[in-house]
């Protein structure tokens, strides 16, 4: 994904937090519990990473061959 660098990062992902959540419950009113989450739909929390311009086969992969919680 790329966006301008004068976006905080934190803003950028609250942003898509917030339009993905109104969407989501637009779409799927009925179908989403809310018992138990109040008016929240996300977490608060978010990781961001990047992998320097690498094919995304390579980064598929690097994902799949991680070591697994056991």
């Amino acid at each position: 994904m790329h966006y301008p660098p004068k976006v905080a990062l934190s803003k950028l992902v609250n942003s898509l937090k917030g339009v993905s959540s109104r969407y989501l419950r637009a779409e799927y009113t009925g179908r989403i519990n809310r018992i138990g989450t109040g008016s929240v739909f996300w977490s608060p929390s978010y990781f961001a990473g990047s992998c320097g311009g690498a094919p995304l086969s390579i980064v598929k992969d690097y994902n799949e061959n991680q070591k697994r919680p056991a």
